[in-house]
């Protein structure tokens, strides 16, 4: 193939002020010219690539482009010039024509996520419907009240079906669950491959999720209060495993002390004009408060407020820095609805204060991780000075849905899409993104937000296995939500948030073991952790990708539908080299014209692992 292009962004070299890059084409290319197209002083400079090596059957091109003077940025593609046409190389894939700069390659010189991120396997736990440690700290009526308005909370058994909606008690059933239990199955989730956890919230609150804080700076008392996290968090660090927690700052619960709705408190912003914490909120002409899409229950904190800036990122004391320091030493922040926070009753100035955020957390732990909730894309927030990564709804969850379940998430309507849309639309997402953030991408099939991707599939074990193929081998770090590995499924939350099945019987243990072999494998293979993509088929059904590094490469094979025989064109790749498939003990090797046979199963996946 003379039109095979490849830039490697994981062999991007910084040096003092400059970075060397590196280009890969096929060793009988057409092009009369090879440039690398930058802009240091906001004009086009071209600076032509010439004198390139010989790699088995690439050439390997490099140049040197200056570091972006003006911008922690540096941008950049390649054009690439033939007798007659022309052909740009961008982050997104190609063009005839100039691509727009959110498809330039991008690197942020001052900003990067943590380097041990990308080696995770995070496990998402909703800690009420996790596993109940202690039964004596579960809520029941007489011990546990969800506000003044005379709503009684509901004390169920494990694995008692959940309600229907949030309309009725969704937000008020309780089955037990604590980090006592959590820290008791450790042993479990490293057997599983776990190396860190994100729990949903933690901190006091009436409800059962968590969402609505009354108390920042405590671990809700049914969930074994602030000496259950230092033992999970000192349990956990003996094992080498990192800790998340979910920091809900956009709004508090109005039974907070700050608004105090109920009149538990006293001094509460809404029941008195002079509150101290009157404008820590934000009020309308009639005394109304602003509120999380409308929801009474959550009152909107307001960061124009230099004092609400103070208690939850910039004093010595405040929300983010506490639960960083010793005793209790979290490895991360994950950040709720972090995009709707800002001044007023607005997003105003958001950039500003996630910035801030950032700032706080890495002048804390230079080596924290900050991700934060956006189910649309995040481009804006994800360029290295804000976050390091996002919930990847956008440009995992949504895919891979979209094609395998032919789901719109999160409108749930009908969406069909082929191969090829679905490599294009995984392009794009990362195209606009630094690679080092790219690798920190937090990617995920579900959540507490979302219905189980088994119910999606209609519980198609076969489609499941595919998705979690694709979780622990593209390119961002993965995270299993709770119970996805043994086949726990639900529709949209709180249907999603049913209790973990501790009753093996009850366990798809070909699943489980389709997950254990898979973190097995990327916890052994560098590429799957930081390698770059080559897309290598795309066709209706199948997508065949490459996760590659200059050592070793994996080839990622995904069927959704009827079996086939495929011969996979190899012949401009790098070398010819064995392969073993994943799982068994079968090896092949393309025939003398770069061709691999493969034989596919219906609805299956498969990785070919380079000897």
């Amino acid at each position: 193939m003379t039109d095979f292009r490849f830039h490697p962004q994981s062999q991007v070299i910084q040096q003092q002020d400059s970075y060397l890059i590196t280009l890969y084409t096929a060793i009988n290319h057409n092009y009369h010219k090879v440039f690398v197209r930058v802009e240091p002083d906001h004009e086009e400079w071209l600076m032509e690539m010439t004198k390139p090596s010989i790699e088995g059957n690439w050439l390997k091109w490099q140049i040197n482009i200056p570091v972006s003077p003006h911008s922690p940025l540096t941008l950049y593609c390649f054009k690439l010039l033939s007798k007659d046409n022309q052909c740009y190389l961008h982050a997104a894939g190609e063009s005839s024509r100039l691509p727009q700069k959110h498809f330039h390659f991008r690197i942020n010189s001052q900003a990067k996520p943590p380097e041990w991120a990308k080696q995770q396997v995070f496990y998402q736990i909703f800690p009420e419907r996790f596993a109940n440690g202690d039964p004596s700290l579960t809520p029941n009526e007489n011990n546990y009240s969800y506000q003044e308005d005379g709503r009684k909370i509901v004390q169920k058994q494990w694995g008692e079906s959940v309600a229907k909606s949030h309309s009725g008690t969704g937000a008020t059933e309780f089955y037990g669950g604590d980090l006592i239990g959590i820290e008791q199955k450790l042993d479990y989730l490293q057997e599983l491959g776990i190396t860190a956890l994100y729990l949903n919230p933690i901190f006091c609150s009436p409800s059962n999720h968590k969402y609505d804080c009354t108390n920042y700076f405590k671990v809700e008392p049914h969930f074994g209060g602030d000496e259950a996290l230092i033992s999970l968090s000192e349990n956990m660090k003996s094992r080498g495993m990192k800790l998340m927690l979910d920091a809900v700052v956009n709004h508090t619960s109005n039974q907070h002390h700050w608004m105090d709705y109920y009149q538990q408190h006293q001094g509460g912003a809404y029941h008195n004009q002079d509150s101290l914490f009157k404008d820590w909120y934000h009020f309308d002409k009639s005394g109304n408060y602003w509120s999380w899409k409308g929801v009474e229950t959550l009152p909107k904190l307001n960061f124009a407020n230099v004092e609400v800036q103070q208690a939850i990122y910039e004093g010595e004391q405040s929300v983010l820095k506490h639960w960083l320091k010793p005793p209790f030493s979290i490895d991360a922040w994950r950040f709720d609805v972090i995009h709707m926070l800002g001044e007023h009753n607005s997003a105003q100035n958001n950039a500003h204060y996630v910035a801030k955020f950032r700032e706080s957390i890495k002048q804390t732990n230079s080596e924290a991780y900050m991700i934060g909730e956006h189910f649309a894309e995040a481009t804006q927030w994800l360029q290295g000075d804000q976050e390091d990564a996002a919930m990847n709804y956008y440009g995992f969850n949504q895919p891979i849905v979209a094609f395998l379940a032919g789901v719109d998430v999160p409108r749930y309507v009908p969406l069909k899409i082929n191969a090829a849309d679905l490599a294009t639309w995984l392009a794009e997402a990362r195209g606009s993104i630094p690679f080092a953030n790219q690798l920190a991408q937090y990617n995920l099939l579900d959540s507490h937000d979302t219905p189980r991707f088994s119910h999606l599939v209609n519980e198609s074990e076969e489609l499941t296995k595919i998705a979690a193929t694709m979780l622990l081998t593209y390119i961002g770090v993965p995270s299993i939500y709770y119970g996805d590995e043994v086949g726990l499924t639900g529709a949209n939350d709180p249907d999603c948030r049913r209790c973990f099945p501790w009753d093996e019987k009850q366990w798809k243990h070909a699943l489980l073991k389709h997950y254990q072999q898979l973190i097995s494998l990327r916890k052994q293979r560098s590429e799957l952790q930081q390698g770059d993509l080559i897309s290598l088929l795309e066709s209706d059904d199948v997508w065949v990708f490459m996760r590659w590094l200059p050592e070793q490469h994996s080839i990622v094979v995904i069927n959704r539908g009827e079996s086939q025989e495929l011969d996979l064109n190899l012949a401009h790749l790098q070398d010819k080299v064995p392969y073993k498939v994943f799982d068994s003990s079968e090896e092949l090797v393309a025939d003398s014209n770069g061709k691999l046979a493969l034989s596919l199963a219906a609805q299956s996946s498969m990785v070919l692992i380079s000897q």
